[in-house]
C-alpha cells in the first residue's frame, strides 16, 4: 500500500511538472507570438517566392528582396531615382564608363562592412547565373570592378541610355557570407559551385532594413526590423515583416477582418475588395500602376503561328466587360507599354473589341476553314483570370475556334515557359516594367535573350525588333531614344504577339485605421503614385499607430 501511494504521489508530481512545464511553454509560445503581431505588415501575393537577387524576379520575390537587401540606387514614387548604397556618380563622355562612389557606413546582416568590392561582386554573380533581373544588364555590362574599397567602375560595351534607372535592380549581397555557403558538392558554375543559391534559398545576405527570422520556402518568409540599418529608424515602423502564399479570398477576407492581415494582395476578386472596403478600420488603395495585364501568345505553336490568327483572338476579344465588371476602374491597354510609363507612345490605338474585323482576320489565316483548338494556362493565385478564361472562350466560339482552359500555380506557369514546347498557345500573365521607362518593358517583354522565363512566353525570337531595342537602349538623349521607342511600339503591334487587355489599377485593402501606407496616403491627397514592382510594400516607409 505503501508503494502505491508512493507512486500516485510521483505520478501526480510528476503529472504537475508536466503540467507546468506546458503551461510555461504555452506562455512563452503566446507571448512571442503577441510580441511579433504587435508590430508587424503582414501581406499576402502569389508563390513562389526566390529572393535571392540572382534567382528571383516576380512579384513575391521583388518584394521581399525590397525589404531584405539594399539596391545601388533607390526608386522614388514619382519615377526618379536617388542615391542610396551609392553616394555620387560620374559618366564618361562616351557614356560607357559609370564610376560610383559607396557609402562606408553600412553593415550587412552578418555584421560585415559593405563595399565596393560587394556591388562588383552582386553584379557579376547576377551575370554568372544568368537569371533573376540579370537579362538587364547581361548585353550592357562589360566588366565590373572596384577600383578601391568604395570606389566601382563599370564598363559597359555600349551606351545604355536607362542604365542609371535600371540600377534600382541591382541588389547588393554580403559576399563573404555567400562565398562560405558555395556549395562545391557541385560544379554547376565551376569552382564556385552552385554559387550560394541553394542556402540563399531560405537565408539572406543582405544589408536591408528587414532581416531573415523564419522562412519556411513553400508557405511564408518573415523579416525582422534590422536594428543597425544604416538610414537608421524613427520608431514606428513595424518590427516584423511578413509576406505569405494565402490569397485564397474567405482566407484573405477572414484574416483582414480579425486584424491578422494589414495589406492584402492585388489578386483578389473584385467583391472580395468590395466586402473588405465596407470593413471599419478597412481602406481600399487604388493607383494606376505600371502593372499591365496581358494574353502571351506563344508563336512557335500551331495556330498561333499566324498572325492573321493572332489578330483574330485580339480582335474578338471583349475588353470592355474586363474594365467595366472584371476590373472596374482598370483601362484598357495601348499597345505593349503601360501608358503611365516614360516613352509609352499615343499613337499606339487602344484594343477594341471587332468581330467582323475579326472574322476577317481568320478568313486571311493559312488555318482558314481548319478545326481550331487552342491551350490556355491561367494562375490559379488569381481568380479574377477564370472569369477572362471564360469570356475569352465564349468570344473565340464566336468565330467558332475551341478554347481548352488550365487552372495552374504561377510556379508551373514558370515551369513551362522555359521551353517553347511546354508553353501552351495563351498564358495569362500580369507583367509590371522592372523600372520606370518604357525600354525595360521593350526589352524585359520582346527581346530574344528574355524567351524562356515567364516574362515572354511568345517566344518571339525576332532579330530585326532585337536591333531595334538594342539601338534604342543605346541611345543616350532622352527625346531621341523615345522616337525610336514609338517605332519599335508600332512594330510590336504590327506583329500581335500579345493580346493588351489592360492596364491595372492596383487595388489593395490594407488596415488603415492603425498603418499609414505610402500608397493610400498619396490616393487620398490625389498624387500620383509609381513605384517598380515590389517596392511599393517597403516596410521601412510604413508607420503604425
Amino acid at each position: 500500500m505503501k508503494h502505491m501511494k508512493n507512486k500516485i504521489a510521483l505520478s501526480l508530481s510528476l503529472l504537475m511538472i508536466a503540467v507546468l512545464f506546458l503551461t510555461g511553454a504555452s506562455i512563452n509560445v503566446f507571448a512571442e507570438e503577441e510580441k511579433i503581431t504587435d508590430s508587424i505588415i503582414r501581406t499576402t501575393e502569389d508563390w513562389p517566392t526566390y529572393y535571392d537577387p540572382g534567382v528571383g524576379s516576380d512579384y513575391s520575390s521583388s518584394t521581399t528582396q525590397a525589404n531584405v537587401y539594399d539596391p545601388l540606387l533607390f526608386p522614388l514614387s514619382d519615377g526618379t531615382v536617388i542615391p542610396h548604397v551609392a553616394t555620387e556618380w560620374k559618366v564618361s563622355d562616351d557614356s560607357k564608363t559609370y564610376i560610383f562612389k559607396i557609402r562606408k557606413d553600412i553593415t550587412f546582416h552578418s555584421g560585415n562592412k559593405l563595399t565596393a568590392h560587394d556591388v562588383a561582386y552582386s553584379l557579376q554573380r547576377m551575370l554568372d547565373i544568368g537569371e533573376g533581373y540579370a537579362y538587364i544588364f547581361q548585353s550592357v555590362v562589360e566588366s565590373v570592378k572596384a577600383l578601391d574599397d568604395y570606389t566601382v567602375e563599370f564598363k559597359l560595351n555600349k551606351p545604355f541610355g536607362p542604365f542609371i534607372y535600371s540600377l534600382v535592380r541591382l541588389m547588393i549581397v554580403d559576399q563573404k557570407t555567400v562565398e562560405e555557403h558555395y556549395d562545391t558538392s557541385v560544379d554547376t558554375y565551376g569552382d564556385k559551385g552552385d554559387y550560394g543559391k541553394t542556402w540563399l534559398l531560405t537565408h539572406d545576405a543582405g544589408s536591408g532594413p528587414y532581416k531573415t527570422k523564419e522562412f519556411k520556402l513553400d508557405e511564408y518568409f518573415l523579416g525582422e526590423k534590422f536594428d543597425a540599418y544604416f538610414l537608421g529608424w524613427k520608431g514606428d515602423e513595424p518590427k516584423y515583416f511578413k509576406i505569405s502564399n494565402m490569397t485564397e479570398p474567405v482566407a484573405v477576407r477572414t484574416a483582414i477582418a480579425n486584424n491578422e492581415l494589414e495589406i492584402t494582395d492585388e489578386l483578389q476578386p473584385l467583391e472580395n475588395y468590395e466586402t473588405m472596403s465596407k470593413m471599419d478600420g478597412v481602406g481600399l488603395a487604388v493607383w494606376l500602376s505600371g502593372n499591365t495585364f496581358q494574353m502571351m501568345l506563344n508563336t512557335k505553336a500551331e495556330f498561333t503561328d499566324d498572325v492573321h490568327l493572332r489578330k483574330a483572338i485580339a480582335l474578338c476579344f471583349d475588353y470592355d466587360t474586363v474594365v467595366t465588371q472584371i476590373y472596374p476602374g482598370a483601362t484598357v491597354s495601348r499597345g505593349p507599354v503601360a501608358v503611365v510609363l516614360p516613352g509609352f507612345s499615343e499613337d499606339i490605338p487602344e484594343s477594341k473589341q471587332d468581330i467582323e474585323k475579326a472574322k476577317e482576320e481568320l478568313s486571311k489565316s493559312k488555318y482558314a476553314g481548319q478545326d481550331i483548338t487552342l491551350n490556355l494556362s491561367w494562375c490559379a493565385e488569381v481568380p479574377e483570370q477564370e472569369k477572362i478564361s471564360l469570356l475569352l472562350q465564349s468570344n473565340l466560339a464566336e468565330l467558332g475556334i475551341k478554347l481548352q482552359i488550365t487552372k495552374k500555380p504561377f510556379g508551373s506557369m514558370i515551369a513551362d515557359a522555359q521551353h517553347v514546347e511546354t508553353t501552351p498557345q495563351i498564358s495569362f500573365v500580369n507583367f509590371s516594367s522592372p523600372y520606370f521607362e518604357a525600354g525595360g518593358m521593350l526589352r524585359t517583354r520582346y527581346h530574344s535573350s528574355a524567351t524562356g522565363t515567364w516574362e515572354q512566353m511568345e517566344w518571339l525570337q525576332d532579330e530585326e525588333l532585337d536591333k531595334m531595342i538594342d539601338e534604342a537602349l543605346a541611345t543616350v538623349d532622352e527625346e531621341e531614344r523615345f522616337t525610336k521607342y514609338a517605332k519599335i511600339q508600332k512594330y510590336i503591334y504590327d506583329l500581335q504577339p500579345t493580346v493588351w487587355v489592360f492596364n491595372w489599377v492596383e487595388k489593395r485593402a490594407a488596415r488603415t485605421d492603425y498603418m499609414d501606407w505610402p500608397p493610400f496616403t498619396a490616393m487620398t491627397e490625389g498624387k500620383n503614385y509609381f513605384m517598380p514592382m515590389g517596392f511599393s510594400i517597403y516596410c521601412r516607409d510604413m508607420k503604425l499607430k
